[in-house]
């Protein structure tokens, strides 16, 4: 499997290169802090479990760091590093007064129960606590959290600091200080920044065939998105199956969404009464979906997605990435020499980071927006960013990621001074 860490520096190394700043951004290739800890959770049947969590603050010189908490059977600290240095960069590019970080704890919650799940939550706090605060580390909900464990965390944070402190955590439930718009906002960014560059090349979105990779909050909601667009989504795929429509008619993706809520699983119907759907579909395995004929996939899933054992073999033409590094700098350029332009993760899923920093600003100002008005403010936001990497890319005749990333290395906060 890649390194992401490998990966990420290798991305800051060609943007870099480009700036001629390899000495100035010498600062950027280390973390400042990496926080780690085994959090031991009493479990149901009265055994104690030991769990890794990590916390890695990668830059702070922007604002305070800024990054999710992930709890999954993989995470690895240089999964967490990297993740932490695209937020320094994700944070920069969209231009919002924060930096990076991330955390992450080895387990997959579906092996732990509901009263497990909170006892670790609050063990990860515990074990962190001293390091975070609305104004130093501020963390969020990434795979496999939610607003759930968001709202225990901070309640566990109150509980250890005596005093009310809700900004120090983002993606909170409504009722806990949590931002209306949050749970769509990733999906949301994509979206404006997808339908501005379709704009530009003149695509119609009826005649536009779309492939989305990972249907957990991101995926299933720009899935709807698009489909309210006009566009046809003509396959979806989860970490159990994929669906495709072999006819290219394009499938309804509210109808899929609310199957995987009510079902569990990922289908276009649910079987009527003889027995068959009425919707010509075919189920792949997960991981073929990748590679189907379509114009725009759309990657949501996890890292290390397209690699150079892959790359060959994928059909589209134009790439957003919805999850964090789905794909390696190896296949990247191969990508790049083929034309496949790919809108990248530090802009194309910044979305959520800036609602999460709306919900941070809400927080210490003690106001509460719309979900009209998150929507409003994160349009513009997008855009802009979008536009001023794009100008940055016919600049320097580069793909849009490296161009992303000299845009964020051009903030004046993250470049130390002469």
């Amino acid at each position: 499997m890649s390194n992401p860490f490998e990966n990420a520096m290798k991305q800051l190394d060609l943007a870099s290169n480009i700036m001629n700043n390899n000495e100035k951004l010498k600062n950027l290739r280390t973390p400042k802090n990496i926080l780690e800890a085994d959090l031991t959770v009493t479990m149901d049947d009265g055994s104690t479990k030991t769990f890794k969590a990590y916390r890695v603050q990668h830059n702070n010189s922007c604002g305070p760091f800024k990054g999710g908490i992930r709890f999954h059977q993989n995470v690895t600290l240089d999964e967490v590093k990297a993740l932490a240095f695209w937020m320094t960069i994700k944070t920069s590019t969209v231009g919002i007064p924060m930096g990076g970080g991330k955390g992450g704890v080895v387990v997959d919650p579906k092996t732990v129960s509901q009263a497990e799940l909170e006892k670790l939550s609050r063990a990860y706090i515990q074990a962190f606590y001293q390091h975070l605060g609305s104004q130093l580390d501020v963390p969020a909900p990434d795979v496999n959290t939610n607003s759930q464990i968001m709202d225990w965390m901070l309640d566990e944070y109150e509980k250890l600091i005596g005093h009310a402190d809700p900004g120090m955590i983002t993606g909170k439930s409504i009722a806990k200080g949590g931002s209306l718009g949050r749970d769509t906002a990733t999906a949301d960014g994509g979206f404006f920044i997808l339908e501005d560059f379709i704009k530009t090349k003149n695509i119609s979105p009826k005649e536009t065939t779309v492939i989305i990779q990972g249907f957990g909050n991101a995926g299933a909601n720009m899935a709807v998105l698009l489909h309210q667009a006009g566009f046809k989504i003509i396959g979806v795929a989860d970490s159990k199956t994929a669906i495709i429509d072999p006819d290219h008619q394009g499938f309804d993706a509210v109808v899929i969404q609310k199957i995987k809520k009510d079902h569990g699983r990922l289908d276009v119907c649910v079987n009527d009464e003889a027995g068959q759907c009425d919707i010509n579909h075919h189920h792949l395995e997960p991981h073929m979906i990748l590679e189907q004929p379509c114009d725009i996939l759309i990657l949501a899933a996890l890292e290390n997605q397209i690699t150079k054992d892959n790359v060959k073999n994928i059909k589209a033409k134009i790439i957003l990435e919805l999850a964090n590094g789905p794909i390696t700098p190896e296949a990247d350029r191969e990508l790049a020499d083929r034309g496949i332009v790919v809108i990248p993760d530090v802009l194309a899923n910044a979305g959520g980071v800036t609602v999460s920093y709306f919900e941070w600003l809400q927080n210490t100002k003690n106001e509460k927006w719309s979900a009209a008005q998150v929507r409003e403010k994160l349009k513009p936001i997008m855009i802009d960013a979008f536009n001023r990497v794009t100008q940055t890319a016919k600049q320097y005749n580069i793909p849009l990621r490296t161009a992303a990333f000299i845009s964020a290395l051009q903030q004046v906060c993250l470049v130390p001074k002469e």
